[in-house]
């Protein structure tokens, strides 16, 4: 008898532990949310492969505004074709922010062993226009010389003259690199200079990446500042880590009201099982004691 009465506790264990965690997942709730997530990817299927289509915007946040400025690495060990999915990486970022004068700015620093600014943070305030000047970068082929595009970037494009906000405006400086070599040139004294300005500075490596140059260039915490893909054919999954980063997200869950209903309908006759085996455990308890007084 009191094998049974325990492998009926057993067996309303786990409709004790759904009860409880379906009080337990509020609105906003992290395991909540990521269920919601998993159903909604079960149900859109892949999402449609990219490419760099200027006309295309596809806003999927509202970020905080800022000044950034993008420092790419077209040396001669990117090819043309890794080169342009660096391109459609940063489309896709343009898609993710707010855009505008009065929200976020976007300036291209192109580098080799040279240093070509593409554009500045005046120049362009539509997503169109700053997809189509993305779209006309072209690789600068030889060398390396990343501490000389940070040094650049400082004193061309993260100037008053050239359409950042003075820092009376409270306006975040964020530089994003991207790079897939050894530095050619010191990067530790001007990076650190950079960030003493203020400047947020991310390190994305791609391939054979120095994963010291890129420590000593970003800022910290370096796990939130340091960034790796194996190749470029997978740069532009950072865009969500970058969306994560540079948007300010209010998620509201939206509760389907037939949901509810099969919700609560599910937790009262759960709740009704366990009350009636926890009156059969009384009742075991009661014979069992009777039983051992005999």
């Amino acid at each position: 008898m009191k094998a049974f009465h325990w492998i009926l506790l057993y067996c309303a264990a786990p409709l004790l532990s759904d009860v409880q965690a379906t009080y337990h997942l509020m609105a906003g709730d992290p395991e909540l949310m990521a269920a919601q997530s998993y159903a909604q990817t079960r149900n859109n299927g892949r999402p449609p492969l990219r490419t760099l289509n200027p006309a295309k915007t596809d806003s999927q946040c509202r970020s905080r505004s800022l000044d950034l400025v993008f420092i790419i690495d077209s040396s001669r060990s990117v090819r043309r074709g890794e080169f342009e999915k660096v391109k459609i990486f940063l489309a896709n970022m343009v898609d993710t922010l707010e855009v505008g004068s009065d929200a976020t700015r976007v300036a291209v620093v192109n580098y080799a062993s040279t240093v070509k600014t593409e554009f500045l943070l005046k120049d362009y305030f539509s997503k169109l226009d700053l997809k189509k000047a993305i779209s006309r970068i072209e690789p600068l082929a030889t060398g390396t010389m990343t501490g000389l595009a940070i040094k650049t970037a400082v004193n061309e494009a993260f100037t008053e003259q050239s359409g950042a906000r003075p820092r009376s405006r409270n306006i975040s400086k964020v530089a994003i690199i991207v790079t897939d070599g050894r530095p050619q040139d010191q990067v530790e004294e001007v990076s650190a200079s950079a960030r003493g300005k203020g400047i947020e500075i991310y390190a994305v490596g791609v391939d054979r990446a120095d994963m010291r140059s890129l420590q000593l260039m970003a800022s910290t915490p370096l796990e939130d500042h340091v960034f790796y893909v194996e190749t470029y054919g997978v740069i532009e999954k950072l865009t969500s880590k970058f969306r994560e980063t540079l948007c300010e997200v209010k998620v509201e869950v939206v509760e389907d009201p037939c949901k509810c209903e099969a919700r609560l309908a599910f937790q009262k006759q759960t709740q009704a099982a366990i009350q009636q085996l926890t009156a059969k455990h009384i009742q075991i308890e009661r014979l069992e004691n009777t039983v051992g007084r005999a």
